[in-house]
């Protein structure tokens, strides 16, 4: 195999991707399948108290994919600020966002649009440099002021119907790969990180 991408996407899109600076991500239905897991602790654990991240029926558990995150990962190379804006919090997720690399990070917030203002004020940005991927209605705020936004698969109709691109893949099943690596054809670093891998 060589080093020459197998991806293509349509030319429109790439253009619309082409200044983007930082991406935006749901976590719930995004990031994992949208499946929310509960473990439970034996009767008299005290993990079983109510605290962040848990409640008091047993841990909160949340399935990521491997390919998602090497994405992120490979985004930040390609220069692009991936953050998360979520609405939940859990410890897993922290834990997960923290082996990614990832320091932009909203925990607990519905209300999305103050949340990305305030990380676009951070790093100097502004709407028309930012990407979102959402897969819900309290994403469409976001998704209605980047420059560019995306949806799942799996995401509900309206918000598909908003996004400018819908990925093949679900949520937690690589779609956030598929969002990264169209960033990256974008960015024009995808070539020269993939020739890393084949060289």
């Amino acid at each position: 195999m060589g080093s020459v991408p197998a991806l293509n996407f349509a030319a429109e899109l790439l253009l619309r991707a082409q200044n983007i600076k930082v991406a935006f991500f749901d976590v719930d239905g995004v990031l994992t399948d949208g499946g929310l897991y509960f473990g439970e602790y034996p009767e008299g654990d005290p993990r079983a108290t109510p605290q962040v991240g848990f409640n008091a029926a047993g841990e909160t558990l949340k399935r990521f994919n491997s390919l998602d995150g090497h994405g992120l990962k490979l985004l930040q190379r390609a220069g692009i600020t991936p953050a998360v804006i979520t609405g939940r919090d859990s410890a897993v997720l922290r834990t997960r966002l923290q082996a990614l690399g990832i320091v932009h990070a909203h925990f607990g917030t519905e209300d999305k649009r103050p949340a990305a203002e305030i990380t676009l004020k951070e790093l100097g940005l502004d709407w028309s440099q930012a990407a979102f991927m959402g897969d819900d209605w309290p994403d469409l705020p976001v998704m209605r002021r980047v420059a560019l936004s995306c949806a799942p698969a799996n995401a509900h109709a309206e918000v598909k119907a908003l996004a400018t691109h819908v990925t093949e893949a679900r949520g937690g099943d690589g779609a956030v790969r598929e969002f990264c690596d169209l960033l990256m054809v974008a960015s024009g670093r995808y070539a020269a990180l993939l020739q890393e891998y084949t060289a």
